[in-house]
């Protein structure tokens, strides 16, 4: 019996759905849902890039990300009104920034920047792994529009690219950790991955006793499972989108 507060065994994600073209004025867009997390993710293509590509022919693709002020238990403030943003904010999105433009060939997309807005309308844990879920999605449905429109030859992707929690939770390695789980695990890190078994980035901490090295590669192993079925998704969901 699964000692989970969900009660899903171990290697058991929580339930996925990736909705492409959520949003009807966005070049591309999906709103990924992990169980009770939900992130709505657009993207939108700008002819023109920062001021450091000008005039190189190389494109970029950056992020933002942000809680909407109900998404958690009580209300947190908008960081706008505050007029700064949270080292958590900034730290999350230059994540999504980096993971997409992990698999994505800039100097195939022309002088152009896509712009991926994570927004969270509802957080039960794992807020960044759905947040670069989604954005692949709506990425690649925006780049499908430039190609479907002549203005790119090809989709500048490489791969795709997921992204998982894992951590250990009453002394076992589970996958996809919900709240509760997150707030109370021994350790708990977050797995980029790349469709055909790259990685792009793994951030893991111990919050109690340090674990050991089979721990950390009974989450890498798990993040691999729980990223497989994730590709499976957003390729159907490109499909539909």
């Amino acid at each position: 019996m699964s000692s989970r507060p969900s009660a899903r065994s171990f290697d058991e994600m929580r339930a996925v759905s990736l909705e492409p073209g959520f949003s009807p004025y966005a070049e591309g867009s999906c709103l990924a849902k992990f169980g009770n997390t939900h992130v709505l993710c657009t993207a939108s293509v700008e002819e023109n890039v920062p001021p450091f590509l000008r005039n190189t022919g190389t494109g970029w693709v950056t992020a933002e990300y942000g809680m909407l002020p109900r998404s958690t238990h009580t209300r947190t403030g908008r960081e706008a009104a505050r007029g700064k943003q949270s080292g958590r904010t900034q730290e999350i999105q230059r994540l999504i920034g980096r993971s997409l433009r992990a698999v994505t060939d800039l100097s195939a997309t022309g002088e152009r920047q896509v712009r991926l807005d994570c927004d969270v309308i509802q957080a039960d844990g794992g807020t960044r792994t759905a947040s670069i879920t989604g954005a692949w999605v709506a990425l690649h449905i925006a780049f499908a529009k430039l190609v479907a429109d002549g203005q790119l030859k090809q989709i500048p992707m490489s791969d795709s690219v997921a992204a998982v929690s894992c951590g250990i939770y009453d002394g076992t390695a589970v996958l996809d950790l919900d709240y509760p789980e997150d707030s109370n695990a021994q350790a708990d890190a977050n797995f980029v991955l790349t469709g055909n078994g790259g990685i792009v980035e793994v951030q893991g901490t111990a919050e109690e006793d340090p674990f050991s090295r089979d721990l950390l590669n009974r989450q890498l192993d798990l993040a691999f499972k729980g990223v497989e079925e994730l590709t499976a998704l957003q390729k159907a969901a490109v499909n539909a989108g």
